[in-house]
């Protein structure tokens, strides 16, 4: 008996599929036994992917890790071990910029098996109380938070997301020179539009993830509208929670959509595993087109093929989440994969944080942003 061990995260959709992957594939494998551990979502943001990769052999991770990776020779390069017609496949039904994401230098460390961007979501039943219809315009979203019935996530990583959001939907993306993440004048404009919509939000956001909110807005009577959070199909299945959300595309600001940040996840295989050989069948398995919009989806995960993001069953299973979604997605922000960036992805969630909840200078907030970025560039 082989056994193959695996590290993901700690929710429905990013622990369930790889399970029911992994019992299907012993099925028809009965010498392959693949175990999976499960860490918290802030842990799949920060924990060092150097201290994994001696334990695991199928790690899912984050994409800024990509540069690191690659770097430090953690990940096995997928495309020396996955059929070319297979690769060529994923790249050509990727949801937004999700399989290049993982691509650094010529060097494919992951395939995308989950995609996600912030998207809008909201709880029909309480907007009717309301008598309103959901936000279609920046000012409408403003307008709904008057009256306390927005939340949307402000931990230091999502308000970093949120930043970066708000500086691309005025068409200008961050980290586009060496020295300065944002020119001023989108930067504080960035900073002064999330701070005002942070200012009619209640508290409570500054401990809310984006899982936090949608169980708030599941569960509560208060909250009928998020403008922006990392989506979750689950969230819009009959039965998972107490009241179904929907989910839709974020609304315009001036003439533009708003444009999110890329998130998902990618499953990778260590560059020390034993196994790789076996490893590589099984990518082949929950990577695949046919895996990921059946039993993938059905255990309750969030595919990264775009077959399942167009398939009629995915979508009659979610309330159309998916078909709703994929031009935010396909629209969405990469962030950059150099290897010194999760430095200051680590850091600058704590100083745009600082501001939303206290205010301040916009000028001095980028400034401590560009002196971290330049630390950031110096350590890769």
């Amino acid at each position: 008996m082989t056994k193959l061990r695996g590290i993901t995260w700690n929710h429905t959709r990013g622990y369930v599929p790889l399970v029911a992957a992994s019992q299907r594939f012993s099925e028809v494998n009965p010498d392959i036994e693949i175990e999976w551990e499960k860490r918290s979502l802030q842990e799949f943001a920060d924990y060092p992917l150097g201290k994994l990769v001696d334990k695991f052999d199928l790690l899912v991770i984050d994409h800024p890790w990509a540069g690191a990776a690659i770097r430090n020779g953690y990940l096995y390069d997928l495309n020396l071990c996955l059929p070319p017609e297979f690769m060529s496949n994923q790249k050509a039904n990727s949801i937004g910029g999700s399989h290049e994401s993982y691509n650094v230098d010529g060097k494919q460390c992951a395939l995308a098996i989950d995609a996600a961007a912030p998207v809008a979501s909201y709880r029909p039943d309480l907007l009717r109380r309301l008598g309103r219809s959901v936000p279609q315009t920046w000012d409408e979203v403003l307008e709904l938070a008057r009256h306390g019935a927005v939340l949307f996530p402000g931990i230091p990583i999502d308000s970093l997301m949120n930043f970066y959001m708000l500086c691309s939907s005025q068409g200008e993306d961050p980290f586009q020179q060496e020295n300065v993440v944002i020119s001023t004048e989108t930067g504080v404009t960035g900073l002064e539009q999330l701070r005002e919509l942070a200012s009619f939000c209640p508290e409570i956001m500054y401990n809310f993830n984006p899982i936090k909110v949608y169980e708030a807005m599941a569960a509560s009577e208060e909250f009928s509208y998020c403008p922006f959070a990392y989506g979750y199909s689950n969230y819009s299945r009959t039965g998972y929670c107490e009241h179904q959300l929907v989910f839709t595309n974020p609304v315009r600001l001036g003439n533009r959509s708003l444009r999110t940040t890329l998130g998902g996840t990618g499953i990778a295989l260590s560059a020390q595993s034993p196994s790789k050989d076996l490893a590589a069948q099984f990518l082949q398995l929950v990577a695949g087109p046919d895996f990921q919009r059946t039993m993938y989806s059905e255990a309750g995960g969030q595919p990264g093929h775009r077959g399942a993001w167009t398939d009629d069953s995915v979508n009659r299973l979610t309330n159309n989440y998916f078909r709703n979604t994929l031009e935010t997605l396909d629209g969405s922000f990469m962030r950059p994969r150099y290897a010194g960036y999760l430095h200051f992805q680590d850091h600058a969630g704590f100083i745009v944080q600082r501001y939303l909840k206290s205010g301040g200078p916009p000028a001095a907030v980028l400034e401590e942003l560009n002196q971290l970025y330049r630390e950031s560039r110096n350590s890769a």
